[in-house]
């Protein structure tokens, strides 16, 4: 007996006609006026019409309160008396449900592990599959690659995490059943055979085991065995560096069979597609151009093998080194070029200017070779920097050149300050007269010492007041001097050069006594006027060469004839 509260007759109708419910039975109705039998018949919800009498008939103990017992107030009530009933019969038909569908899955797995023990029962994991028919067995493999890099010159290597699955045929696992195919745990590859698969130029790999071994074992009712597995590898990868930083390096991966030769075990890649990447994956300094992939034989000493070769064609990035060494480079080479406008009395400024460019270059160089191995060739970018390093100490040998031709070559007049400051006051603050005061007063000197023996001692002196003196007691020097350099010769530019390079003391004196008529003080240089135009020119052609032979000549990728060799 259930205690319910009163439900109104138009509510209690309008619900029944909403709950799609065959409501047999009796129920008895307890309440402060007493208790009261219901009987219930089947009721059609979908009926238009409810004949209220039929579904209620009740016998009243007390019948004087009985408008009472219909009170308004109490309907709700009964409503949660009649969801209540019809959730524990759909509750009911659920609980069925379940327990049939877990008596199946129990059979199910009952009938698996039976599947497995006789699968098992007589199996042999070290013999293969196709082990006294007289075919090898055949693996065919693909490989998903999540990621690559990075890829290392120093150690010629490269490394990658990638999906790598095997498939085969082994008909001793076939078997029948209501599952298609079963994935079972990694315990089961200790108890199976499997393809001893390994890589030739593989360094370091290994299989990822968080949280735990990512391994996938599925056998399908054929015996179509797929074993997956989760790899990061890292492979050796041969490079010819001499195009560096514009080179192009293929990085191969090459699998196969340790132990069984192709008689026995032959390997396949699946499809067309069996090289695959997850969409995208980038390097960092490489872009991928191609990776094409190949069966082939290798010979051994044990026999022949089958063996499966993919090649990453890789172009590098030459964006970094552009800024951090090229660009540099050539600024450096620029900036020596400064000095060839700077006057070239100014020693220390120029001697120092290319000192600096060329231990900037030093480290430069340094710092670019820290990556690469130490290989027996130069690369393209030692190139460059020899480049580099040459015209810049060609700056340095030019000033030397320079410094030797202003100062024994062609007599240059040196005036320190405090016979500059002299000579301004003497001719009263005008630059040029000073200058063309020292040099007479200097080339004097010299023609007293150079055609005069019997002046005396006193006017090698570098007193300047003793001077005029010996112009008006010697007016023969002058006239030495001026007869002399009216009839001098003028020797070719090419023998200049050779009398300089010998260190010939007659040719010194000579170009002394013109540049003291001349009066041709800190004048420019004829070597930096040449190197203004020769340094620029040949820089860029020589620049223009590099590039041409370097960046716009790619070689084409191909196969190897014994690429294992070369791992």
């Amino acid at each position: 007996m259930i205690s319910v509260g009163i439900f109104s007759k138009t509510r209690l109708s309008e619900h029944l006609k909403s709950t799609k419910v065959d409501a047999k039975g009796a129920v008895y109705l307890t309440t402060e006026n007493g208790t009261f039998p219901i009987s219930l018949t089947s009721l059609d919800p979908d009926s238009s019409t409810v004949d209220f009498p039929k579904i209620f008939s009740a016998t009243v103990e007390n019948r004087e309160n009985e408008s009472a017992l219909w009170h308004e107030s109490q309907d709700d009530m009964l409503l949660t008396y009649f969801n209540t009933t019809f959730n524990e019969l759909n509750k009911t038909e659920y609980d069925a449900k379940v327990n049939q569908k877990r008596s199946i899955n129990d059979a199910v797995s009952k009938n698996i592990t039976v599947v497995l023990e006789n699968l098992l029962k007589n199996y042999e994991k070290s013999q293969l599959p196709t082990h006294g028919k007289g075919y090898p067995t055949v693996v065919q493999t693909n490989i998903l690659i999540r990621s690559m890099g990075p890829v290392s010159e120093l150690d010629m290597d490269y490394s990658m995490d990638c999906y790598f699955r095997q498939y085969w045929r082994d008909t001793r696992l076939s078997f029948l059943g209501p599952i298609r195919s079963l994935s079972l745990s990694i315990k089961m590859l200790e108890r199976i055979w499997r393809p001893d698969t390994y890589f030739y130029n593989g360094k370091h790999s290994y299989v990822h085991t968080i949280t735990v071994p990512n391994k996938l074992l599925r056998i399908s009712q054929h015996g179509d065995i797929l074993y997956s597995m989760r790899l990061t590898i890292k492979a050796k990868c041969p490079m010819e560096l001499r195009n560096f930083p514009m080179d192009r390096q293929s990085c191969p991966l090459i699998l196969g069979s340790y132990a069984y030769s192709n008689q026995q075990l032959v390997y396949q890649w699946q499809n067309s597609e069996s090289v695959n990447f997850v969409p995208g994956m980038t390097l960092s300094q490489f872009d991928l151009i191609s990776f094409p992939y190949r069966n082939f034989t290798f010979t051994r000493r044990e026999g022949d093998f089958s063996v499966l070769q993919v090649s990453f064609n890789l172009q590098r990035h030459t964006g970094y080194f552009l800024i951090q060494v090229y660009v540099p480079c050539i600024l450096i080479v620029v900036l020596s070029w400064v000095s060839f406008w700077i006057h070239r009395e100014a020693t220390s400024d120029r001697v120092g200017l290319g000192i600096t460019t060329v231990l900037t270059l030093s480290t430069i160089s340094l710092d670019s070779r820290t990556d690469l191995p130490k290989v027996r060739y130069a690369t393209a970018l030692d190139w460059f920097l020899l480049m580099s390093f040459f015209y810049c100490i060609a700056t340095l040998l030019e000033f030397a050149g320079v410094h030797y031709f202003t100062k024994v070559g062609s007599g240059e007049i040196v005036i320190d300050d405090s016979e500059w400051e002299e000579l301004i006051e003497e001719v009263g603050g005008d630059a040029y007269a000073a200058r063309q005061l020292a040099a007479r007063r200097r080339s004097s000197v010299r023609s007293a010492n150079n055609y005069s023996p019997s002046l005396p001692a006193q006017i090698n002196s570098s007193a300047d007041s003793n001077l005029p003196q010996v112009q008006e007691e010697h007016p023969c020097v002058r006239l030495t001097m001026e007869r002399t350099t009216q009839t001098e010769n003028r020797v070719p530019r090419w023998r200049q050069l050779l009398y300089c390079l010998a260190g010939d003391d007659q040719y010194r004196r000579q170009r002394q006594r013109e540049a003291g008529n001349r009066g041709h003080i800190n004048s420019v240089s004829h070597i930096d006027k040449a190197a203004r135009v020769l340094f620029p020119a040949s820089f860029a052609l020589l620049n223009l060469f590099y590039w041409m032979i370097y960046a716009f000549t790619d070689d084409d990728f191909a196969w190897s004839d014994n690429p294992i060799n070369r791992v």
